[in-house]
C-alpha cells in the first residue's frame, strides 16, 4: 500500500519539476551577465545585490542536468548546463587550477578568489553531472581531472587525512565539504569509472569512520580540531539530523558503488536522525547528542535529505515502513515548504513562523535531487 502511495508522490514530483520549478529557474534564474542569479524573493523579485557564488553556479548546472536527463525543454535544459560548465570550467578556475569562491556580476572573473573545498566539490559534481547527460565529454571529465590534480597539490593534508577546508588551512576541520567530495567522487566515478574516483571516496569513508563519528553515540560531527580530534565546547555536542540523513544515503551509494556491504553506521544515524523529527515528521535544524532540539526552526533542506534516506533505505530492504516514511517527508515538502509555482518557502521559526521570504537557488540542489531519487527509486 505505500509503495503504491509514494509512486503516486514520485509522479507529482516530476509534475512540480517539469511544469513549475524547472520552468521558473530558467526562466528568472539567470542574469543579463550570464551567471545563475544566487536567489529571488517568494513573489519572483528578482535579487542581483548578493556575491555570485561558486558554489550557485555549480549545483544550478547541476539543476538543469537533472531537467535535461527527465526530459524537460532538452534546447533549454542543455544551453544552463552548457553554461554553467562555460563558468565552472572557465571563469571560476584560478591560474593554479583551483576554484575560486565568487564571481563578479558582470561575468568578467573572479571576485573573490579563496579556494574552497565545498565549492570545489560541487564544481566537481557538476561537471560529473554534466557530462553523464550531454554524453560522456571527455573535456569536461579532463576539466574534473585538473582540478583533481590541483586540489591534491595544494589542499591535501598529509599529516592529517582529509583536505584543508580553504586556503590558507583552517584551524577548525570540517565534515561537510567532505561529504560534499565524497557525493563527488561516486558521480565521477559513474562517468569515469578507471578515473581511481573510488579510492578518494574511500579515503573520505576512512575519516567517517575514524574521526567524523568519533564522538559520544557514533553520531556524526559537524566540526572539529586541526588534527580531526574532537572539539571542545559547542563543536562536540551538536548534531545536524539533516546531515546525518545526508551521509545515510551517501553510505548506500557509496556501498553500490564500490560493490561492498552498507556501512553499519548508516543504520545508526538513521535511527537517530528519525527519532528527532517532530510528530508531523519535520526534521529541525541541529539537536544537542541526546536528541533534544537546540536550533527548532525548520529548513528545506533537511526534509529533502530525510526523503533520500528513506529512499536508500527502502531500495536496500524492500521493507514498506520505509515507503511510508519517504510518503511523510514528501508530503512534509510539498504541502510545506514548496510553492505551487516553482520555488520554496526555505526557513521557518520553530512555532512555524515563515523566517524569510529569501528563496536561495542553492536550496533547489537538495530538492531537485530527493525528487529525482524519488523518481528512479519508483521508476516514475
Amino acid at each position: 500500500m505505500s509503495r503504491s502511495a509514494l509512486k503516486r508522490r514520485a509522479k507529482e514530483a516530476r509534475t512540480w519539476l517539469t511544469d513549475a520549478c524547472f520552468p521558473l529557474w530558467a526562466e528568472r534564474g539567470t542574469s543579463s551577465s550570464g551567471l545563475f542569479r544566487e536567489a529571488l524573493e517568494l513573489d519572483h523579485t528578482i535579487t542581483d545585490s548578493l556575491p555570485n557564488r561558486v558554489r550557485v553556479q555549480a549545483r544550478q548546472t547541476y539543476v538543469f542536468a537533472e531537467a535535461l536527463r527527465l526530459g524537460w525543454k532538452p534546447d533549454t535544459s542543455r544551453d544552463r548546463v552548457e553554461r554553467g560548465l562555460g563558468i565552472l570550467t572557465g571563469l571560476a578556475r584560478r591560474d593554479d587550477g583551483l576554484v575560486g569562491r565568487t564571481l563578479r556580476p558582470d561575468g568578467s572573473g573572479l571576485l573573490d578568489d579563496t579556494p574552497d573545498l565545498y565549492d570545489i566539490a560541487f564544481t566537481l559534481f557538476a561537471i560529473a553531472e554534466s557530462s553523464a547527460v550531454l554524453g560522456g565529454n571527455g573535456e569536461t571529465r579532463a576539466s574534473a581531472g585538473a582540478l583533481l590534480d590541483a586540489v591534491d597539490r595544494q589542499m591535501r593534508d598529509r599529516l592529517n587525512g582529509g583536505y584543508a577546508e580553504t586556503l590558507p588551512p583552517p584551524g577548525i576541520r570540517e565534515q561537510n565539504p567532505h561529504m560534499h567530495l565524497l557525493e563527488a567522487c561516486l558521480s565521477l566515478h559513474k562517468v569515469d569509472p578507471d578515473g581511481r574516483h573510488i579510492a578518494r571516496a574511500a579515503e573520505i569513508i576512512s575519516l567517517f569512520e575514524t574521526f567524523f563519528t568519533a564522538g559520544p553515540g557514533g553520531l556524526l560531527g559537524e566540526r572539529f580540531a586541526a588534527d580531526w580530534s574532537i572539539p571542545a565546547g559547542r563543536d562536540a555536542e551538536i548534531i545536524e539530523p539533516g546531515h546525518q540523513f545526508e551521509w545515510v544515503w551517501l553510505l548506500h551509494a557509496y556501498a553500490t558503488a564500490a560493490e561492498t556491504m552498507v556501512h553499519p553506521a548508516a543504520e545508526a544515524l538513521y535511527d537517530f536522525a528519525c527519532a528527532t523529527l517532530d510528530e508531523a515528521g519535520r526534521a529541525c535544524v541541529e539537536v544537542t547528542r541526546d536528541g533534544q532540539p537546540f536550533d527548532a526552526s525548520r529548513r528545506t533542506w533537511p526534509q529533502s535529505e530525510a526523503l533520500k534516506a528513506h529512499l536508500a533505505m527502502l531500495e536496500a530492504t524492500g521493507d514498506e515502513r520505509y515507503a511510508a516514511a519517504a510518503c511523510t517527508s514528501f508530503d512534509v515538502i510539498m504541502d510545506e515548504f514548496l510553492t505551487p509555482d516553482g520555488g520554496w518557502i526555505n526557513h521557518y521559526g520553530a512555532e512555524g513562523d515563515i523566517v524569510s521570504t529569501f528563496m536561495p537557488a542553492s536550496t533547489g540542489y537538495h530538492v531537485v535531487l530527493s525528487f529525482a531519487e524519488l523518481i528512479r527509486v519508483m521508476k516514475a
